[in-house]
């Protein structure tokens, strides 16, 4: 199961990989008409030693390919992807031989509004506008319909909005739709569970528990109790990481993501015992 907020929608592209055109109308970009959209090499070298790669790409294809974009997932802006970016999107425009289009998403809408900063190429004319899609551009999916329609916007729409005001709302709709959805599909659940806070996973998890003997879907009885779990896990990740900090250990951002994303307990418990002793966070992990 992954946990890494930077990996989640990069998993639900790689299971509809419609969902980036869905994300561009949102934002009020008409993608052309398409009969399929599949994922393509997010390899995009140009020359050696230098290697680029995108976090994912899809085209549209009619008949042919029609149009591609390559998605990036940032959660902070980095400046020095305004010298990789062009390079993808000219990449691929010449490998694939058809319009690109750029599409970023942030989940955090003060850093959005960074990653949307223009890119002048230097080239009279030419600025590469990044089209950037942050928590305002996510839909909040209310509808149960719609939530059975597209399951994937809809756990995009639970992570982004699950700990807002209406964010019970969302989460509730997310469940509804589950038993109309295949099995991978409810696994998207344990996704939202993994990446929202704790407090908004405790907070759901007790409205819940107060009606479960009404609950007839087991996958929602499961759901529940892997929430319970997963509180726990969480509680344990945080003391790693404190142990680690007291002792003077730096944490990068990426081995925090994963202290943090790890599930199971009895790789949790051997990490506990191993953050009093271990030179370096390196060591953590062997």
């Amino acid at each position: 199961m992954l946990t890494q907020e930077h990996e989640f929608l990069i998993e639900l592209v790689r299971h509809r990989p419609s969902l980036v055109a869905t994300l561009l109308a949102e934002v009020g970009l008409k993608v052309p008409a398409f009969k399929e959209a599949r994922l393509e090499s997010a390899d995009l070298n140009d020359c050696r030693p230098t290697e680029y790669r995108a976090d994912s790409v899809v085209a549209m294809v009619d008949d042919k390919r029609v149009f591609a974009v390559v998605l990036e997932v940032q959660r902070r802006y980095d400046r020095r992807k305004h010298w990789s970016w062009p390079v993808y999107l000219a990449t691929l425009r010449a490998r694939l031989k058809c319009p690109c289009v750029l599409l970023v998403f942030c989940p955090d809408a003060a850093e959005a509004r960074r990653c949307a900063t223009h890119i002048d190429m230097g080239h009279p004319g030419w600025i590469l506008c990044p089209v950037v899609v942050g928590p305002e551009q996510v839909p909040m999916i209310t509808d149960i319909a719609r939530a059975i329609a597209e399951p994937e916007l809809t756990a995009l729409s639970a992570v982004v909005h699950g700990d807002g005001d209406e964010g019970l709302k969302v989460l509730q709709v997310l469940h509804d739709s589950q038993q109309h959805l295949s099995q991978e599909q409810r696994s998207y659940s344990d996704l939202v569970l993994a990446l929202l806070p704790e407090s908004v996973v405790t907070k759901f998890r007790e409205i819940a528990v107060a009606v479960l003997d009404e609950i007839k879907h087991p996958w929602v009885r499961g759901w529940i109790a892997h929430g319970e779990s997963l509180g726990e896990a969480k509680g344990e990740a945080k003391a790693i990481l404190m142990v680690l900090e007291t002792r003077g250990l730096e944490v990068s951002d990426e081995t925090r993501e994963r202290i943090l994303g790890c599930t199971d307990q009895e790789t949790l418990e051997a990490w506990i015992h191993k953050a009093v002793t271990v030179r370096s966070v390196e060591e953590l992990f062997d």
